[in-house]
């Protein structure tokens, strides 16, 4: 009789990749760092243990939306007082904050519990090519 084999955590030992956003489709894009947040592309994926690795994106502004999403699409926030909804559209939040746009495709793609939670810390964006984290020695993402 076999035993079954689940995989352990591999806390400090986890891998870095290094993802370009120039020109590439956010939705795609968010997929796949989703699945590298989940560790979907291992050999030992178990859904309920924590695989993953960390991903650096970088140049997040040069993100592309196709189709009219970028009149169309709309961000809300909510402060918790009356008449406290804001509306922004794609083309407003990628001028401003085009961190928050990938952060939230991302979530998205995660399912909705303690683990993507966990795995959120695990995504560092940022707006131009530089990123402080050249020590980690990220491995540059095939996708």
């Amino acid at each position: 009789m076999t035993k079954t084999f689940v995989p352990k955590d591999p806390g400090t030992t986890r891998g870095w990749q290094l993802v370009d956003a120039t020109d590439k489709p956010l939705g795609r894009l968010a997929v796949n760092i989703a699945n590298t947040l989940r560790g979907k592309n291992r050999r030992d994926f178990d859904p309920s243990v924590d695989l993953g690795e960390f991903v650096i994106v970088v140049n997040a502004e040069k993100v592309l939306l196709t189709g009219r999403k970028e009149e169309q699409k709309e961000y809300q926030r909510y402060s918790g007082w009356r008449g406290g909804l804001k509306r922004f559209t794609a083309k407003t939040m990628l001028e401003k904050h085009p961190d928050r746009v990938i952060m939230e495709a991302v979530w998205g793609m995660l399912p909705k519990n303690n683990i993507s939670r966990k795995m959120m810390t695990r995504v560092k964006v940022y707006r131009g090519a530089e990123h402080p984290h050249a020590a980690q020695m990220p491995a540059e993402a095939a996708y």
